[in-house]
């Protein structure tokens, strides 16, 4: 997957601003068609008649972002994107609502193979000023990109997320445009820069068939002429903000490196969206630019700071329990959450550095998850003048009034930079096991700051869509906190990369040959759960080279097949 230049994002600031010239009547539909349509009535539009996109001088290559949408009209186009197993392929399913009644329409078999939104459904092609195709190619479209409403009287929030889950092993989603809004057809970051020279264009987008024949969509290609210039990273006269002043190329430590934004005009949506900063988790492609030259007179460096969380919108803090609870610890019967491993991903091999120089360590990302079907909720409480604070898992009904509390371990403070914020120790812990799956080498790791960093599978009973993340030091607190809450919601997954020594498996001296992966949670089950038989996950790999110049081979795991 195509990965870009922190920069970037700010290429097409002010290439958009057009954008704002859309209206209601754009795409309101006509009324007898409406009448005769049961199902939702999609359209594709283009934003403006005309952009403007940069190709930067270092690392040329074009992001079409076009500014062309499918709207919504007539109800919302829902689809559940779901697989029974990794042994399974997946499923699209249309949820059509007509009043208080729901019909479904399954896609056919094989259209849709992964989560990454609907593949091939925009045709985008592109002349030059003497007519000849230049570009001519298929992009997916992912309903969830940040969109905006395209009428005053439609719904004031989408109810869908916000982005299509990368995450590998993801098992369900739901995808959305909202009733009387429009989605970005741009791909973002599952789209790959095309060779454009610098110069006049005719960009031409449609529909293909397939989809059209299936959503009902009229055949209406927009056209937009497209400008292309060519920019530079130096900084000077006309570089967009961001590498003026700089921005934050690194997240947090152990959720992996802060992501970039996807390529796209920044906007006053939900670009970036909501978890930047807290792992792979990809952003959506810009909203609609309604408030376009307001957002391009605040923009500034990305990344996640102290209270905020994208470089433009306030993370607001996730507030404990005021006091320690008082009173015979309870744990009542009520929903709780169940805490669930993915197989092991994102395999490779890393050099030890300085002191381990010359070691060879095997480095991954692991993921726990809350199937539900209620939340993980856990205060830490400290006592004056000690170093841990003791930790607490809570317990509500169906009213979501608290109910019981039971002690669950303790918080630690992590001062290392990148960190700097309490973790809850004993969530996870990871182990290098023999063919016989036998323990070979523990990592280290097994403190962590509890984030929704990837929606592993919103179908789930009271799956959030739209979990309340923030940035982690202000969700994990700070180092005078007396209290801290890490929330874990259903439907959502913590993904940390071990990629440092003492989280990664030193395998300097193991020989070769095959190894599992695992990836355990709950590993002292101190955390009440709906079930304790499906915290643990195992990953093939297989080890090989010489010291110095190990190699990893990572097998498929059933259908899946990412290292």
């Amino acid at each position: 997957m195509t990965r870009f230049h922190q920069a970037r994002p700010w290429r097409s600031l002010i290439a958009a601003g057009a954008a704002i010239t859309v209206t209601a009547g754009v795409v309101a539909a006509a009324p007898d068609a409406e009448d005769s349509q049961p199902a939702p009535k999609l359209s594709l539009i283009a934003a403006s008649s005309s952009v403007t996109l940069d190709s930067w001088k270092d690392d040329p290559g074009v992001y079409l972002d076009l500014g062309t949408y499918v709207t919504a009209e007539n109800g919302p186009l829902e689809l559940k994107v779901t697989r029974k197993s990794y042994k399974d392929p997946v499923v699209a399913t249309q949820i059509i609502r007509e009043g208080t009644k729901t019909r479904t329409k399954t896609l056919p078999q094989g259209l849709v193979k992964g989560f990454g939104g609907l593949p091939g459904f925009a045709q985008i092609k592109i002349t030059n000023a003497a007519g000849r195709t230049v570009v001519n190619k298929s992009e997916a479209f992912c309903p969830n990109n940040a969109s905006g409403r395209v009428r005053p009287d439609a719904p004031a929030k989408s109810k869908y997320p916000e982005s299509c889950p990368e995450n590998p092993f993801t098992l369900g989603s739901v995808w959305g445009v909202e009733n009387g809004w429009a989605s970005n057809t741009y791909a973002g970051y599952y789209s790959n820069p095309v060779a454009l020279p610098p110069g006049k264009y005719t960009a031409k987008v449609s529909v293909r068939k397939q989809y059209r024949l299936l959503f009902g969509m009229e055949n209406k290609p927009q056209t937009i002429k497209l400008t292309v210039r060519e920019r530079s990273y130096d900084g000077g006269a006309g570089a967009p903000a961001a590498m003026k002043h700089g921005s934050h190329s690194a997240g947090h430590s152990g959720h992996g490196a802060m992501r970039t934004p996807a390529p796209a005009a920044a906007t006053s949506g939900a670009a970036p969206s909501y978890n930047v900063g807290h792992g792979p988790h990809t952003p959506a492609p810009p909203a609609l630019p309604w408030a376009l030259k307001k957002a391009a007179l605040r923009a500034g460096p990305v990344g996640d700071t102290t209270g905020q969380t994208d470089g433009s919108r306030k993370a607001p803090a996730v507030k404990p329990a005021a006091q320690r609870p008082t009173g015979t610890p309870d744990v009542p019967d009520v929903p709780k959450p169940d805490l669930r491993s993915l197989p092991a991903y994102g395999i490779a091999i890393s050099k030890g550095q300085g002191s381990t120089r010359g070691k060879d360590y095997l480095a991954f990302s692991a993921n726990v998850w809350n199937a539900g079907p209620a939340q993980l909720v856990v205060d830490g409480f400290r006592s004056p003048g000690k170093k841990l604070m003791d930790a607490y898992q809570y317990f509500y009904d169906a009213d979501g009034k608290q109910v019981g509390y039971t002690p669950t371990g303790t918080m630690e403070w992590d001062p290392r930079p990148g960190h700097e914020h309490w973790h809850f120790t004993d969530f996870a812990s990871y182990r290098l096991l023999k063919a016989d799956q036998r323990e070979s080498v523990r990592s280290g790791k097994e403190a962590f700051c509890l984030a929704n960093t990837d929606a592993v599978d919103y179908t789930v009973e009271n799956a959030n869509w739209h979990p309340n993340n923030t940035d982690l030091s202000t969700a994990c607190g700070q180092e005078n906190s007396i209290s801290v809450r890490e929330v874990l919601d259903v439907g959502s997954g913590d993904t940390y990369t071990q990629d440092l020594p003492g989280q990664s498996f030193d395998i300097s001296n193991l020989p070769n040959g095959t190894y599992y992966i695992q990836v355990l949670a709950n590993p002292e089950k101190r955390l009440k759960e709906t079930s304790l038989s499906n915290n643990s996950a195992l990953r093939k790999v297989v080890l090989g080279g010489t010291p110095g110049a190990r190699t990893v081979t990572v097998p498929a795991h059933d259908l899946v097949n990412a290292n």
